[in-house]
């Protein structure tokens, strides 16, 4: 029998809500807002196609987002404090979000009042679907029977094998989100270009460019071609297709993942890359159209 603990996630783990349902995780939203003074909790208050759809609509107006509250850790903690069971939260990397700082304030707040409480909060340092799959791992540990413990040893010791491997439509939303990083001085300059990115261990690297959408599709597809073939193969891996507005694309584009990796020795099929769209708190840096993979090693 799975001993019982909770686990708990930010919103940037971009998990639909029966997927979180069906693996009993509890989801604290962020907030994102279009006129910068409103802000509504992501799929609670405001629906993710509705919101991509505003971004698509008005290609000039750049949504915000803001980070869950220490309140809002609070409110999600206690529950599960109050009947004794202990709580992994899995936060979004601390080099985007201050989420993983709201959920220690609150942490440390509910331990001096209930010092028998038991939270341990992780800075998974990823973001978006990939945190969305690292948490899932993390419920797929408690369900073989993984102990509180053994969970959260495991699920640090995954976390740096986590990639992102992606490309946007633009890069007008990194700069106006301030992700732009290292991107800026590869692609910044170059009229049409579009970047391809790699995020590990938090951060965002550049990996290549292309003036085409298909070219920066097939360079991510490199990028994951050769992170398989230096780390075990596709076996070895949780893995997913994260895209933005446009669903259809994204089938498409696993379907030519899957030929790729057959092509290359590696048997995979569509269900191996299960399609999961990016929520409004990772859109609001990447615009509508992001695409790519995320990866990260299996829990068990």
């Amino acid at each position: 029998m799975s001993e019982i603990y909770q686990i708990i996630s930010d919103g940037s783990c971009d998990l639909d809500p029966k997927i979180a349902e069906e693996a009993k995780v509890k989801v604290v939203p962020f907030y994102v807002s279009f006129d910068g003074e409103n802000y509504e909790k992501e799929i609670e208050e405001v629906g993710i196609r509705d919101f991509y759809q505003k971004m698509v609509d008005n290609p000039k107006l750049f949504p915000k987002s803001s980070l869950p509250s220490t309140q809002d850790y609070i409110d999600a903690f206690t529950p599960y404090v109050n009947q004794g069971i202990p709580i992994i939260c899995i936060c979004i990397t601390t080099k985007f979000s201050g989420s993983y700082q709201s959920a220690m304030n609150a942490k440390q707040m509910i331990e001096e009042e209930q010092p028998e409480a038991k939270i341990t909060v992780i800075d998974s340092t990823i973001n978006t679907v990939l945190q969305g799959i690292y948490v899932l791992e993390a419920s797929r540990l408690q369900k073989a029977g993984k102990s509180y413990e053994e969970t959260i040893a495991r699920l640090e010791e995954i976390k740096s094998t986590g990639r992102i491997f992606f490309t946007v439509g633009s890069i007008d939303y990194l700069k106006h989100g301030g992700r732009i990083g290292k991107v800026a001085g590869v692609a910044g300059s170059v009229l049409g270009i579009r970047p391809v990115i790699t995020l590990k261990e938090g951060e965002i690297f550049p990996s290549g460019l292309g003036r085409s959408r298909k070219g920066t599709l097939s360079k991510s597809t490199d990028l994951l071609l050769a992170y398989l073939k230096e780390n075990g193969g596709p076996e070895k891996f949780s893995m997913c297709i994260g895209y933005g507005y446009d669903k259809a694309e994204a089938e498409e584009f696993r379907k030519t993942t899957v030929e790729r990796l057959n092509g290359e020795g590696f048997a995979v099929t569509a269900e191996d890359f299960p399609l999961f769209q990016i929520g409004a708190t990772i859109a609001v840096h990447t615009g509508p159209h992001p695409l790519g993979y995320g990866i990260v090693e299996k829990g068990c």
